[in-house]
């Protein structure tokens, strides 16, 4: 045996001493589940990605399960292992019931199989009548294992645990076929990639270039699962890229390939789509580590969304100036609005897509502050500009420093490390974080004896301005101020 065979044949030893340890450990009750299947002359397997994950020696917070039960047998057999009745219906028209005893939940489907007519968004659903041919209508091979209860046999027709070992990822039928009949499938292959540290085998990779406009049938809702899935995985920069390479980007993330068009006005030796994968990854460097509590703790999907998608206005605002220098001028504030039109197109929820467009309109903020550092009331703005983001736009502006030249990028961090000292002393001077003027609004409907209205709005706005600009006045000095600036436009 060669070195390579060897080395590939104890990786798959090893994962089955592995997998055959973490099924022996199931809790007791899904043991228990498994002899009662049994002992009513069914079959019930534990099956996708819990099989997977322990053959990655992970432990898979879902249980999925399969069975040769109609959902009616599933639900009864339930009600007496719950012992309470502790069952509910997550998709009876699908098979799917689901369970909880003891702590330990789990989700039972009956055998199944499943297609998309080429013009529709929605499965149709037939019950299958083997594990086999279950299986077979997995995603894929590594997808495509499960393990019969309460016997423990792992089953896997289509070699998915040879592939995990190996690290490839293809489908248990021809690949035309399964996209064919879940176009979803495609995502997954990429966020698989990026997520588990596989390749996609070449036939497969051909399948999904092939019909990667197949895409556009599947709701949007499913497709954002997906691509958040995939950002928020450990590796993102590879499922992306692949998109792109493979052309899923072109239906679902446009923008992005439209960034290889681009080269930025420094003529970097980046052009802006690898400058934005590249702010990705070292803003997630930055990132506080999982668990910690820290600001911006792993994964934080809206920095990463934020990293990403900051300079999706180039594209749509490069110019070329006299001498051939390129410009990009407003293309934050153009980038806003894409990449907020982008997201509502994805289904995002609002406040995702507030605080990503928000990023992506202050990113730029920072640029100038090398050269002249700004006045006090400049960083009050900047605070308050950003405010919830303020830790997210911290690590946006660092990561967006690209440069080979290490002068400047050790200049520009400097920089910014002196604007947070700033930004941390005035803290400590004035609460910066939470500006407000000095009288709030019944000081200064009650000091002018105003109703409430626009003109106590435009008082308390004139204060806010004072505020940002000196600082704390205190409530005698802005009492005065208030009172000079409503005699001033009484007088106007």
């Amino acid at each position: 045996m060669t070195e390579p065979a060897a080395e590939a044949a104890r990786r798959l030893e090893n994962a089955r001493t592995r997998a055959a340890a973490m099924f022996e450990a199931l809790p007791a009750e899904i043991h228990d589940l498994g002899r009662r299947f049994e002992a009513a002359g069914l079959e019930l397997a534990l099956v996708g990605g819990p099989v997977r994950d322990a053959v990655l020696g992970r432990v898979s917070a879902d249980l999925d399960f399969t069975t040769s039960a109609r959902p009616e047998q599933t639900e009864e057999i339930l009600r007496g292992w719950t012992h309470d009745g502790g069952i509910w219906d997550m998709g009876r028209e699908f098979g799917t019931l689901g369970g909880i005893r003891d702590g330990v939940k789990v989700e039972i489907t009956t055998y199944r199989t499943e297609t998309y007519d080429p013009a529709s968004r929605k499965p149709q659903v037939a019950y299958g009548d083997t594990l086999e041919g279950d299986l077979s209508r997995r995603d894929f091979t590594v997808n495509a294992m499960a393990v019969r209860l309460p016997s423990l046999e792992l089953v896997d027709p289509f070699d998915g645990l040879e592939d995990l070992a190996k690290g490839v990822l293809r489908t248990p039928v021809a690949p035309e076929q399964s996209f064919d009949d879940d176009p979803l499938r495609m995502m997954r292959a990429v966020r698989f990639v990026s997520q588990l540290d596989l390749r996609i085998e070449p036939m497969t990779a051909a399948a999904v270039a092939d019909l990667a406009e197949r895409i556009t049938i599947v709701s949007a809702e499913r497709v954002k699962d997906e691509l958040v899935k995939l950002m928020t995985g450990v590796a993102p920069r590879r499922g992306l890229e692949l998109m792109v390479e493979l052309g899923l980007a072109d239906h679902v993330l446009p923008e992005l390939p439209e960034m290889r068009l681009a080269i930025d006005e420094h003529h970097r030796h980046k052009d802006v789509y690898e400058h934005s994968l590249t702010v990705l990854d070292q803003a997630m460097d930055l990132e506080s580590p999982a668990g910690s509590g820290g600001p911006c703790e792993a994964p934080d999907l809206v920095l990463r969304l934020a990293a990403l998608l900051h300079d999706i206005g180039k594209p749509a605002t490069r110019r070329y100036e006299d001498g051939g220098v390129v410009t990009f001028r407003f293309h934050e504030t153009v980038g806003a609005k894409m990449a907020a039109k982008r997201l509502r197109a994805l289904a995002f929820d609002k406040d995702t897509i507030k605080k990503v467009s928000r990023l992506v309109e202050l990113h730029l903020r920072f640029h100038g502050y090398a050269d002249s550092p700004w006045t006090d009331s400049a960083v009050r703005r900047y605070v308050t500009d950003a405010g919830d983001l303020l830790q997210r736009l911290h690590r946006l502006t660092r990561a967006d420093v690209t440069t080979r030249n290490q002068r400047k990028a050790r200049a520009l961090s400097r920089a910014y490390d002196e604007l947070e000292e700033r930004i941390d002393r005035l803290a400590e001077q004035e609460e910066i974080g939470r500006i407000r003027p000095d009288l709030d609004g019944n000081a200064i409907m009650s000091i002018l004896d105003l109703p409430p209205g626009r003109e106590v709005g435009e008082a308390y706005k004139h204060l806010l301005e004072l505020r940002m600009e000196h600082g704390p006045l205190g409530a005698e000095r802005a009492e005065a101020e208030l009172r000079a600036w409503w005699a001033a436009r009484a007088e106007g």
